[in-house]
């Protein structure tokens, strides 16, 4: 039977996407939940997954097509009773509560920007994104088993992790758990580690009884160790690879002690170095990408459709420019401290596996900032004619797509450690790149940190993420003159633009918010109180 499925209603008043590629082509056979396009809204780009388990018959749209939501864009052939692209049967009733069929209304939620499946009705299935569920693949956890907190019961992606990271319950026998079949365990550093059993690079002694770390895998033993058992072969290895091997998680144990094998060893290794290329990539995080488009030919022009995120930020940013009366405070600061402890601490985040660079350093600084001058971390409702300052700190980070200038946001950072912040703030980044960011990632902020710094800038106007009231703008660190208890020496010296909507912020406010943020970056050690 054939089965015709039509661009879904994602919310938020999107009325049209472009299909930005086909993941399929006509004669493949697709899988219930796989993705099967990606398509581009004035919001995000999306995956499209497949309704049905079947085969592809047509493509009906092009790629680079703009599609009104509503229209067919892709034709399913499946074997057995006829179902609609919801996953009923033809002629079957729908229960109250679950999605509308696709011929009709689809029942996304509002404000989701994911494609959404399906609700949980009494056919099982569970109302996710495509994300979501690879999330939940790749993490091992059984998304049917997953209790949705976002709109309609919707499982998002931190309903995955929470559950990645919630201990299952021993079973009535006693024994514990095992670790979902093909599930990656995730080591003391933060890397994934291989599948398999544990121990698998080097076997066991003869006759030795070899006793599995807590959990069934790698990172049941802690980094950073006092003992830790190897062959000299091992051991070899670790040093040529120049890692401590204490810090190698453990894959399994032996007597009582905590052994690694040279396998381990190896993807340590590896994971280090990949974290230390990643610093390098942190540092270009606000440099304009690559777009890989040729130069215009002398004497020709060249038309690039002005639409879907493009168009969105332009028009987040007129609403701004427009809305906000901005004022741009300039200062500079002695940050030779930060420097210097950014270095002594570069090793150990990356023997933990995560890239640390400064911008973890000044989030947190502009946290302790906001908590003595909130009005920074404010917005204006204007239909209630009332300043909202805001209890929690949610930092957006500007970050230069190939689409643009998006902004995911590093959800109550107040609460989380430097190296915290430090890894969702590369990856949120890193997703921004990719564009695999979903929409929720990138609403909530209270302030906003622009790093033009990255690619040489010292000073700039930076232009307020709307609603909020206030945006810091970080220009390169450079070694500059400086006097020094009246000694002119060579210091590391940052610069910063903090521009602010003067409807909500006067200019004291703004330079005493300043003042209090250079006294943290000039001491990096003060946040320890914080």
């Amino acid at each position: 039977m054939s089965v015709e499925f039509k661009l879904p209603d994602v919310g938020e008043g999107v009325a049209e996407g472009e299909i930005v590629q086909w993941l399929v082509e006509p004669g493949d056979a697709v899988s219930e939940d796989q993705a099967v396009a990606e398509v581009e809204t004035d919001k995000a780009v999306v995956e499209v997954p497949s309704p049905v388990d079947g085969t592809v018959k047509e493509l009906r749209a092009e790629t680079g097509e703009v599609v009104p939501v509503g229209e067919v864009i892709i034709v399913f052939e499946t074997e057995g009773e006829a179902r609609s692209a919801s996953g009923r049967a033809t002629g079957e009733e729908t229960e109250p509560g679950a999605a509308e069929d696709v011929e009709g209304e689809p029942d996304a939620a509002e404000g989701d920007e994911e494609t959404a499946t399906s609700q949980t009705t009494t056919n099982g299935r569970v109302f996710a994104a495509p994300s979501a569920r690879r999330l939940a693949r790749e993490l091992g956890v059984d998304i049917g088993a997953v209790e949705g907190t976002g709109p309609g019961g919707r499982v998002t992606e931190q309903d995955v992790r929470a559950a990645a990271e919630t201990p299952e319950e021993p079973s009535e026998d006693g024994t514990e758990p095992a670790t979902a079949a093909g599930a990656e365990t995730e080591g003391a550093g933060g890397a994934p580690e291989a599948e398999g059993a544990p121990g698998a690079g080097e076997p066991a002694a003869a006759g030795e009884a070899v006793e599995t770390a807590p959990g069934g895998g790698r990172g049941g033993e802690p980094a950073g160790r006092d003992r830790t058992l190897a062959t000299p072969a091992t051991r070899r290895a670790a040093d040529e690879a120049g890692v401590d091997i204490d810090d190698v998680p453990a894959t399994e144990q032996r007597d009582g002690e905590a052994f690694v094998t040279a396998e381990a060893v190896r993807e340590y290794a590896q994971a280090q170095q990949a974290a230390q290329a990643a610093d390098a990539e942190a540092l270009a995080a606000a440099a304009p990408a690559n777009t890989g488009r040729e130069g215009v030919a002398a004497g020709e022009e060249e038309r690039i459709p002005y639409r879907g995120v493009r168009r969105t930020i332009g028009e987040q940013m007129e609403q701004s420019a427009y809305t906000a009366p901005h004022v741009t405070h300039h200062d500079s600061v002695d940050v030779t401290p930060l420097v210097e402890a950014r270095a002594e601490l570069k090793e150990r985040a990356a023997d933990r596996g995560v890239s640390l660079s400064y911008l973890p350093f000044v989030i947190k600084a502009v946290v302790a900032a906001l908590k003595e001058y909130p009005i920074l971390n404010s917005q204006l409702d204007e239909a209630n004619e009332e300043i909202v300052q805001k209890g929690y700190y949610n930092v957006g980070v500007a970050t230069a797509t190939e689409a643009g200038l998006m902004v995911p946001v590093v959800q109550n950072a107040d609460r989380k450690p430097l190296l915290q912040v430090a890894s969702e703030a590369n990856e949120l980044a890193q997703k921004a790149r990719d564009r695999s960011i979903a929409r929720e990632e990138m609403q909530g902020g209270t302030f906003t940190i622009t790093n033009f710094g990255a690619i040489g800038g010292e000073y700039a106007t930076p232009i307020i993420n709307y609603p909020e009231t206030a945006i810091l703008g970080l220009g390169a660190i450079k070694e500059r003159p400086w006097v020094v208890n009246g000694e002119v020496e060579a210091r590391h010296v940052m610069t910063l633009s903090l521009s602010i909507d003067h409807r909500v912020i006067d200019g004291a406010e703004a330079a005493q918010f300043t003042n209090t943020l250079k006294e943290y970056l000039a001491n990096p050690t003060l946040l320890l109180l914080e």
